[in-house]
C-alpha cells in the first residue's frame, strides 16, 4: 500500500500490437479512479521490421495522448511498449522516432504489472495462488502468486491475439478448418512450459474485457465455446454491431478466446475477467514511487 493518502493523477501510454491506449487516474491509497481512458487501434502487428509509415502513425498518436494525459493533470506520464516492439529489428529506428520516451518492458515485468494491477483492483475478492492470464496483441504473459507476496511465477508466451488471427483466421467469419489450426497452435506454445498450481485465475488484457460484452464476467469451458460461437456466426461488421464492439476488436477476439482457453485448460481453472490489468499496474507502481 501507499505510505501517504495524498491523491495524485498518474497516466500510462501502452503501446501494444493491436492498440495504443492511454489511462488517466487518480490514485490514493492503493486505489484507481479513472480520470481519462482512449484507445486507439494502430495495429502494429508482429513483424521483423515495423515501416517507416507506422512509425510515424504510432509517434503521432502517442503525442496526442501524452497531451491528453498532461492536460487531465497528470504528475507523471510513463510511455511504454511491449511485445510487437521487443521483437523489431528496427526497435531503436522507432523509439527514436517518438517525441516521448519510451521504456520497453521485457515479459517478466510486463508479467508483474499485470498481475499487480490484476490482484490490487480485485482486492479481498481473491484467495491463495493466484493466475493472471494477459492477453495481449504479441504475446501471453502468465503470472501466479499470492496478493501478499506478489508474483512467484511467471513467462511470457510468443503468441497473442494478432498474432495468432493473422497466421490463421483469414476468413471473414472464421473457417472451421482456421479455428482449429488456431487452437492447436495456442496449445502448443502454452505446453512449453509446466505451470504451477493455482487456486483462481484472472483473466486482463483487451480480448478478456471486450468478453465481458457478450457472455459476462466468468469464463469457463462452456462460455467461451458460447463466445467463439456468437463471434464466429456472421461477419465481424455484423456481430461488432449487435454487441456494441469495434468491428477490429470482433476480428481479434476468437483467437484471444482460443488462447484464453488453452490457459484455462493448462491452469485446470476457469477464468474471472479482471477489472485491471497492465496499465492499472504501470499506475500503481508509478504512484508508490511519487
Amino acid at each position: 500500500m501507499m505510505a501517504t493518502s495524498r491523491i495524485v493523477i498518474c497516466a500510462c501510454v501502452d503501446i501494444g500490437t493491436n492498440t495504443t491506449r492511454v489511462l488517466v487516474a487518480e490514485v490514493t491509497d492503493g486505489r484507481l479512479v479513472e480520470v481519462l481512458q482512449q484507445r486507439a487501434f494502430t495495429r502494429i502487428g508482429v513483424l521483423p521490421v515495423i515501416p517507416a509509415e507506422k512509425i510515424a502513425e504510432v509517434a503521432r498518436v502517442v503525442a496526442q495522448q501524452v497531451a491528453l494525459a498532461r492536460a487531465s493533470g497528470a504528475e507523471r506520464v510513463r510511455v511504454v511498449a511491449t511485445a510487437a516492439i521487443r521483437a523489431a529489428v528496427n526497435r531503436d529506428e522507432f523509439l527514436a522516432g517518438m517525441s516521448a520516451e519510451v521504456e520497453i518492458l521485457d515479459g517478466a515485468e510486463e508479467a508483474r504489472l499485470a498481475f499487480l494491477g490484476a490482484t490490487e483492483t480485485l482486492g479481498g475478492e481473491l484467495r491463495g495462488a493466484v493466475a493472471v492470464v494477459d492477453v495481449g496483441g504479441g504475446s501471453t504473459e502468465v503470472a501466479i502468486g499470492t496478493t501478499r507476496d506478489g508474483v512467484d511465477w511467471s513467462s511470457s508466451f510468443l503468441v497473442g491475439s494478432g498474432v495468432l488471427a493473422q497466421r490463421h483466421l483469414v476468413s471473414d467469419p472464421p473457417s472451421l478448418a482456421e479455428l482449429r489450426a488456431a487452437r492447436d497452435h495456442a496449445m502448443d506454445v502454452l505446453a512449453t512450459r509446466a505451470f504451477p498450481a493455482a487456486d483462481c485465475a484472472v483473466a486482463v488484457g483487451g480480448s478478456a474485457a471486450s468478453l465481458r460484452t457478450v457472455v459476462g464476467d466468468a469464463l469457463d469451458p462452456r462460455s467461451l465455446k458460447q463466445a467463439l460461437n456468437i463471434l464466429c456466426a456472421g461477419p465481424c461488421e455484423e456481430v461488432a454491431a449487435r454487441y456494441s464492439l469495434d468491428a477490429e476488436r470482433v476480428r481479434l477476439l476468437p483467437a484471444g478466446i482460443l488462447i484464453l482457453d488453452a490457459c484455462a485448460q493448462r491452469l485446470r481453472q476457469p477464468l474471472q475477467i479482471g477489472r485491471g490489468g497492465l496499465r492499472e499496474g504501470l499506475l500503481l507502481d508509478m504512484a508508490r514511487s511519487l
